[in-house]
């Protein structure tokens, strides 16, 4: 071979080898370039997480209180076992461990027995578990320990559970957590973030293997977990109790089909003060049933179509009525039609409205009747209000007219939600979502029908009446507290506009508690207090227990005292399906028995009249230990009825006992001996129906007493509800307070 062919075949070697060379080192070089600088990070990630495995330890839950720091939902403390699998030597030991857990757990033998092969660190067996079962895991390691000596295998961390000390307590508002400790409903919902805390971690050190096996020498270091902020409500428990105690007695009374609601709000702040939905459920036990009539007809399913009712009987009873459900709001939405017709200056004093007993607003369409269908007559408009007269209120209406109606519906905040905090709050309903409506639409709104509404928002809405025209954003959440009980956020005053003025809100105030002493709200007076306030009996389109006849909803809405308004109420009762579904019949009384209870308790001063003086209770003094003839001379001189029982000379009981409140000319029974106190039971009347004449009249044959709540005083006040049942034994001198409302039926809605 020629010299210049072996040049030419070395330098084609030179150039193969060179290029082999460059496309190995260049792969090699751009590989530990991937590796360093583009997967760098996830390499040395996946690195960490082979070598270190850690357990995730629970934060301690915020508490929820009351506004008067009352406990309503806490985490307390619970446990969670956990495993060291890489401790145990042999299976053995497994099975003697897992035997052992499994009968105290009440877990499978064999999957704990799997969790002790496992090769990390720890390995959670069961959480929040309780004191008891504590204990009984304590013992079994001091036994395996001391029997087998097998020791480091089983150790307990802190965990938390969720505990609600009142059960059902204010359930729609407060919601609960799932098993997770997450918040499903209600506050622990909405809050979810601030309850919820930062969980901690135990860390262990594994070999890098791939194997998960322990290094050889121990490593592990535990992050403290951060607990969770807590919510201080403007819910008072008091309050909340109140309301609770009287809409569930309102709710069975009158065989309420579909629950019941009442909200309370501060008309100054926009804080809601209690908020029921009757019936509630159990806090600590939020998947069983509480509702009797889903559970009836529940009962009679079976296989999906069973497990599908149980699911959306669930979910309607987690629902909060007071701001997820709309409503026809019937004869309370009247005060807003007078509201606008009064700032409009479309109605005065001297305005007067003519009723022959119905209407007709559009030519065409069948007369709409008032609930007096003999007519009103000539009317003013106060006492258009007071009559709760449909024909009226359909040309208070008019007078308004289409385009204005809208605009104050808006502007009154029915047609978006009002912005509480809390989840699934829904907005009002109007005819077209532009605000088009019909005459007849407008005439059938002007006295509550055709435009829905949530509950929420009807308080919303009548508070700003209360409180001179200023319509404010409601919330439940007074303050947020760090772990360290310092606050870390309030809710302060929120006005979202001014809607009408002063003078309009003082003309209704004056109006609506005439209403509350003379007119068709009567049922909702309470003595002592400037009551303003309004009905309303609205009929639905449905008819949910089938007996061919549309259903209505009860309610009552009013302020207090009214001429310096402090709350508002409304209560509602849906579907009634008693003997009485008005309004006036259902709703007010209740409004009447829980503002009897609250005002005082708020310290809201009272203004008696002369005639409510006479029939104020007063407190018994005390007579033990005198003399019988003594006695009698100062119980008479008291302005009391005197009633001796026993043959002693001196007073070793009374009945009421001193510092009871007893009506005035009431009867104080005197005992001469303990055992007369006992031998001598009556048995208890049924004042149902009675006017306080006739139950002064029984209770005096009965040797009781009665104390008056309600509208006892006007002429055709009945009662309607008695403190002690009817046959009940007691004792002579017991007090039974009877709550009276009127004979009539007021502010029911002939609709179409």
């Amino acid at each position: 071979m020629s010299k210049g062919s072996k040049s030419k075949l070395m330098r084609r070697c030179m150039i193969i080898m060179s290029i082999i060379l460059l496309l190995g080192f260049g792969t090699v070089g751009f590989r530990l370039t991937q590796l360093t600088l583009v997967q760098g990070q996830e390499l040395q990630q996946k690195a960490v997480d082979q070598q270190l495995t850690d357990t995730t330890i629970n934060a301690r839950r915020g508490t929820i209180y009351d506004t008067n720091g009352k406990v309503l939902a806490q985490s307390a403390t619970v446990w969670m076992v956990v495993l060291s699998p890489i401790n145990f030597e042999n299976d053995e030991e497994r099975t003697i461990v897992s035997k052992g857990l499994s009968e105290i757990l009440g877990l499978d033998q064999e999957s704990i027995f799997a969790k002790t092969k496992e090769k990390v660190y720890y390995s959670v067996v069961k959480r929040q578990i309780e004191s008891d079962t504590r204990d009984k895991v304590l013992e079994f390691i001091k036994k395996i320990k001391e029997e087998y000596d097998i020791s480091g295998v089983i150790d307990l961390l802190e965990d938390y559970k969720r505990y609600y000390p009142y059960n059902d307590f204010a359930s729609a508002v407060i919601g609960f957590t799932g098993s997770d400790d997450q918040g499903l409903s209600g506050l622990e919902y909405e809050y979810n973030e601030e309850l919820t805390g930062t969980p901690g971690r135990l860390v262990t050190a594994t070999t890098g293997n791939g194997n998960g096996t322990e290094m050889p020498f121990q490593f592990e270091q535990k992050v403290d977990a951060i607990d969770g902020n807590s919510l201080v409500l403007t819910i008072d428990e008091t309050i909340q109790h109140i309301m609770d105690k009287y809409l569930e007695q309102g709710n069975v009374e009158n065989k309420v089909y579909n629950r019941s609601v009442g909200i309370m709000m501060d008309v100054h702040t926009g804080a809601i003060l209690g908020q029921s939905v009757v019936s509630g459920y159990d806090l600590n036990n939020p998947f069983t049933l509480t509702d009797k009539n889903a559970i009836a007809q529940i009962s009679e399913l079976v296989g999906s179509e069973k497990e599908k009712a149980e699911s959306e009987a669930l979910s309607a009873q987690w629902r909060n009525k007071a701001i997820s459900d709309t409503y026809y709001p019937g004869s309370v939405f009247k005060i807003m039609t007078a509201a606008m017709a009064l700032e409009e200056n479309k109605v005065n004093d001297k305005s007067t409205f003519n009723c022959t007993g119905s209407y007709t607003p559009v030519q065409g369409v069948p007369p709409i009747h008032c609930h007096n269908t003999l007519g009103h007559g000539t009317q003013t408009f106060a006492e258009a209000i007071c009559n709760s007269c449909n024909p009226a209120f359909m040309q208070i209406g008019g007078s308004v007219g289409k385009t204005k109606f809208w605009e104050y519906f808006q502007a009154f905040g029915f047609n978006t939600t009002t912005g509480i905090d809390l989840p699934g709050e829904a907005s009002g309903l109007f005819f077209n979502s532009d605000g088009s409506m019909t005459d007849l639409d407008l005439a059938i709104a002007s006295f509550g029908q055709g435009v829905a509404v949530t509950p929420i928002q009807m308080v919303t809405a009548i508070s700003a009446i209360a409180n001179g025209g200023e319509l404010l954003q409601p919330y439940v959440v007074k303050q947020v507290l760090d772990p360290d009980g310092n606050v870390v956020k309030s809710t302060d005053k929120i006005v979202k506009r001014k809607v009408v003025s002063k003078e309009t809100c003082d003309k209704l105030s004056e109006i609506l508690e005439l209403n509350a002493k003379e007119g068709s709200a009567k049922n909702g007076y309470v003595a002592g207090y400037r009551v303003a306030g309004k009905t309303g009996t609205s009929e639905k389109k449905v008819d949910v227990n089938g007996d061919g006849n549309n259903d209505y909803i009860a309610s009552f809405c009013g302020y207090a005292p009214a001429d310096d308004p402090q709350v508002c109420l409304l209560v509602y009762f849906d579907a009634p399906l008693g003997d009485n579904y008005y309004g006036s019949g259902v709703a007010a009384p209740v409004f009447s028995q829980i503002m009897s209870e609250v005002m005082p308790y708020l310290s809201v001063s009272t203004q008696y009249t002369d005639e409510e003086l006479e029939k104020m209770d007063t407190t018994a003094n005390s007579y033990l230990g005198l003399s019988i003839s003594e006695a009698e001379s100062k119980v008479e001189a008291d302005g009391y009825t005197c009633v001796v029982k026993g043959d002693g000379d001196t007073v070793a009981a009374q009945l009421p006992a001193a510092s009871t409140r007893i009506p005035q000319g009431g009867t104080v029974v005197l005992y001469t001996s303990l055992e007369e106190v006992a031998n001598g039971e009556v048995e208890v009347p049924n004042f149902s129906g009675m006017t306080l004449a006739e139950a002064n009249m029984v209770a005096a044959t009965y040797n009781l007493n009665i104390s008056v709540q309600g509208v006892s005083g006007i002429s055709d006040g009945v009662v309607l509800t008695q403190s002690t049942a009817a046959g009940e034994m007691v004792s002579p001198g017991t007090v039974i307070t009877l709550n009276f409302t009127t004979s009539s039926n007021y502010g029911n809605n002939n609709v179409m």
